[in-house]
């Protein structure tokens, strides 16, 4: 008898050692997988609200200091304290046709174009970043240049818009800006302005840019109060216009189809009352986007991908800001709306967390969120900036979890899966590549960019087609872009014809900005943006 007890003792501990030893197996596969580990059946305690910044990541620091030349790379017009020594002035005239000064703004990505579109929600999730992350740009000391990136594209919008009912959302011909390639200090074709106007409606850029510049005046209220009220005045003006006069600015101009083929504008009108709502405080913009067009033009309920064309996650997050901290004056059907777009912020970060039941399994092996081919990354890095700030309501409000069918995640959680993709993009992938232009030791080369792929001092013409099929390292350095990604095998081929994966686009930056300011370090946000 007693020999048996002691082989079963014996045989108990190995069982032991043996269970031991397959759960710290599983522990370190799930550190290893990105973004996993989290999760759990219990709903897990409130965190401490963190405190003031606390000590900076170098490694999102320095590359949100590299991020953020990009927007110094992209500018048009008469350069101001030019940091990037490659880049002169150009597109000194643009405007001039319509008696207007639209020198300013940003170059759309590889090309010469300036869509108002994606320029402008560049300009709104920039906004948005420095409104959430701008203590925390501070301790980076990158404050000062996401505000000068900002201002370069509200400077543009407000001359875009010289009345009330009209404002132009294109300069440059992409047919004919196609079809050259050469530096923007010399190109010399014709740069034709498209308008939207009370006859041609374009709902979607018009609310676009209201949200812009609601956003970007509360950015400089503290500043500049004039330039704050000069852009609310605006962000107001165009609301009206594209709630009035309604329209999709690609059915208006079929063109746009083939570049920025809008969607809808229902997302649009709802996302520019939100920010109207923060920048105002005026409960009728709260009601617009809660009892009056909430159930028709929200999707509650129904999680979509944050992009330059949809803005319903943006909006999501934004309102559940409200619903978090707070709004005193909402009545019991607008806060009841407001339950329901933090709802489905909530479905979109279940839908992306690895570990979450209801995830999409839409993602790259090494880890990354994959949606399309082309332009690969915004998805990963819009859904990421998301995540961040959702996680930072949650943590200031002292929320304990997001729950997911039954598995709850914690702030902690979903930030985790935000640095999974910021990791990612900066070189802890399958390809050992940092995805930013300028950060680390191995980056693209050969970015399909027209300034960058040819010399300083090489006049071309039009037809400098040479430097786009060369196969040499660019010899200008496009600091801070970001290029198009990988493919779903997570490959990347380093090629200048191939605008697939080696474009970039100011649309991206602004998203990534802020991704990158929100890791630099932990802190509390502010309850209110005013």
């Amino acid at each position: 008898m007693g020999s048996r007890r002691g082989g079963c003792c014996g045989w108990l501990i190995v069982a032991l050692v043996l269970a031991l030893v397959a759960t710290a197996a599983i522990v370190a596969i799930m550190k290893r997988k990105p973004g996993g580990g989290g999760g759990s059946s219990r709903r897990p305690k409130p965190l401490p609200v963190p405190g003031p910044p606390g000590a900076v990541d170098s490694k999102y620091g320095d590359s949100l200091g590299v991020a953020l030349q990009f927007f110094q790379v992209q500018k048009a017009g008469k350069l101001v304290d030019n940091q990037i020594p490659w880049r002169g002035d150009s597109a000194l005239n643009d405007g001039k046709e319509a008696k207007l000064d639209l020198s300013k703004g940003l170059y759309d990505a590889g090309d010469h174009m300036k869509f108002t579109f994606p320029m402008a929600f560049t300009a709104t999730v920039l906004a948005w970043s420095i409104l959430e992350y701008g203590d925390q740009m501070t301790a980076a000391k990158q404050l000062d240049p996401a505000l000068d990136g900002l201002r370069w594209i509200t400077d543009f919008l407000i001359a875009a818009h010289p009345s009330d009912n009209v404002l132009y959302i294109q300069v440059g011909d992409p047919d004919l800006d196609h079809n050259c390639w050469e530096r923007p200090e010399t190109m010399t074709e014709k740069r034709p302005l498209t308008q939207i106007n009370a006859k041609s409606p374009g709902s979607d850029i018009a609310a676009e840019a209201a949200a812009a510049m609601a956003a970007a005046s509360m950015v400089f209220k503290s500043t500049d109060t004039t330039y704050s009220d000069t852009l609310l005045q605006h962000a107001q003006k165009l609301f009206t216009f594209a709630d009035t006069y309604r329209g999709i600015s690609s059915d208006t101009y079929p063109k746009l189809q083939n570049y920025y083929n809008s969607t809808g504008y229902a997302d649009e009108l709802l996302w520019a009352a939100s920010w109207l709502y923060h920048a105002t405080g005026d409960q009728t913009y709260l009601s617009y986007v809660t009892v009056e067009n909430g159930k028709a033009y929200a999707d509650w309920g129904r999680p979509t991908w944050f992009s330059w064309d949809d803005k319903l996650p943006g909006t999501q997050v934004l309102l559940s800001r409200v619903n978090f901290f707070g709004s005193n004056k909402a009545s019991n059907a607008e806060n009841s709306g407001l339950k329901s777009y933090r709802d489905t912020a909530e479905a979109v970060i279940c839908g992306l967390l690895p570990d979450s039941p209801s995830a999409t399994g839409s993602r790259t092996s090494g880890g990354l969120v994959w949606i399309s081919g082309w332009n690969s990354l915004q998805h990963a890095t819009n859904a990421a900036f998301l995540y961040v700030v959702y996680s930072d309501y949650m943590l200031t409000s002292q929320t304990a979890a997001v729950e997911c069918s039954g598995k709850y995640f914690s702030p902690t959680d979903i930030r985790n899966f935000a640095i999974s993709q910021a990791n990612y993009i900066l070189g802890d992938n399958p390809m050992k590549l940092s995805y930013l232009v300028g950060y680390g030791s191995n980056y693209p080369q050969q970015v399909h960019h027209r300034g960058a792929s040819i010399p300083s001092d090489v006049k071309t013409g039009c037809k400098g087609f040479d430097y786009l099929h060369s196969t040499s390292p660019n010899p200008n350095i496009a600091m801070g872009a970001l290029v198009g990604g990988p493919f779903q095998n997570d490959s990347f081929v380093d090629l200048r014809d191939n605008a697939v994966q080696t474009e970039s686009s100011t649309y991206n930056s602004g998203t990534l900005v802020g991704l990158l300011a929100g890791l630099v370090t932990t802190s509390s946000i502010a309850k209110t943006f005013t």
